[in-house]
């Protein structure tokens, strides 16, 4: 398998935690967002949208990190990264959309830019923008990993709640978000990156790593 991603985004850190969770084998390929590699035509003929990740498996490039996530389960069901019963899987899909459909799409580079190069952002402004919608969603997660995690975001072991969890906190403290309000969180975090697999997929170690990481 390849996948097509870059260090620092989010959507592909989560990937890369998957994929080590299932205990597969991939090959990464940089594309460098500051560059704009992901707008050239030869990504556009893999990914139509022009986002990370990308992920080439089976004569099929998949994309959006959710589906790949979601395709991961299925054709790798072991080991599990969503709960035995349908209550828990929506739970723990519910927790992922939060951070996958509030949090994320906000903060990501395509709208900062904007922010800052259209409507003429300040770097204050940008960071109140991306604190406001990183904190609000960490407050109802904080209240479900309360409610639903034993020790991880929800329950004993890893889910895919954990997956998106990881680097949204990442991405939190890599914009110096304050996050000592959320002790579930931190504590499920910590539970989380402690994992061989997590630590593998963590950006600073990437492959396509600025040394040292820039902001």
């Amino acid at each position: 398998m390849k996948l097509h991603g870059y260090w620092r985004s989010t959507a592909a850190y989560r990937t890369r935690i998957a994929l080590n969770l299932k205990g597969i084998a991939f090959e990464q390929v940089s594309v460098d967002l500051r560059k704009g590699e992901q707008a050239a035509t030869p990504y556009r003929r893999l990914n139509a949208q022009g986002l990370v990740p990308t992920l080439e498996a089976g004569g099929e490039a998949l994309f959006q990190s959710p589906a790949i996530i979601e395709w991961l389960e299925e054709r790798y069901p072991t080991p599990p990264l969503l709960p035995t019963d349908a209550a828990g899987r929506a739970i723990v899909r519910g927790m992922a959309a939060i951070i996958g459909c509030d949090i994320h799409p906000l903060n990501n580079l395509r709208v900062l830019n904007e922010l800052r190069d259209e409507l003429h952002a300040s770097k204050a402004q940008i960071d109140r923008w991306i604190c406001r919608w990183v904190t609000e969603g960490f407050e109802a997660i904080e209240a479900l990993v309360g409610r639903h995690g034993r020790g991880f975001a929800f329950g004993e072991t890893p889910t895919i709640a954990d997956v998106y969890l990881v680097p949204q906190m990442y991405s939190a403290r890599r914009f110096d978000v304050p996050v000592e309000a959320f002790p579930n969180i931190l504590a499920a975090v910590a539970r989380a990156s402690a994992l061989d697999s997590f630590a593998r997929a963590d950006p600073s170690i990437q492959p396509d790593a600025d040394t040292p990481p820039k902001r």
